[in-house]
């Protein structure tokens, strides 16, 4: 069992910085796939980056170049630094975790419980 709290959240103008980082607790936190998803109001949610291993990642067309996804096992910790913000970037991100490597969209296991990016305009 894996518990995800994720933080770092806020209000942010076009064009700034946030880092949004995700505690996990339980063991083995070096084994899983852990995701960056987001969920804005009227729409689906989406995928935004993963690493897959200790450097592994994938990230979404529209985030390149801007996010970057990292990890400190030490801390059972994943991180998204998230520069050149943009309000169409303003959702509730949540983080999540499974064992199954790889970057495809199939199911994740464990889900944090959001923490919500609003970048003004």
């Amino acid at each position: 069992q894996v518990q995800l709290v994720e933080s770092g959240g806020g209000l942010v103008q076009a064009g700034g910085s946030l880092r949004l980082s995700c505690a996990g607790s339980g063991r083995r936190f070096s084994s899983y796939t852990m995701g960056w998803f987001r969920q804005a109001p009227g729409k689906e949610r989406e995928i935004v980056a993963v690493i897959s291993g200790p450097v592994s990642t994938y990230y979404v067309d529209s985030v390149k170049g801007r996010f970057t996804i990292s990890r400190d096992n030490a801390k059972s910790t994943v991180y998204l630094s998230m520069n050149s913000l943009k309000p169409t970037d303003t959702a509730v991100y949540y983080c999540a975790a499974r064992l199954r490597p790889g970057f495809d969209s199939g199911t994740y296991d464990y889900w944090g419980q959001g923490t919500q990016v609003t970048v003004s305009s």
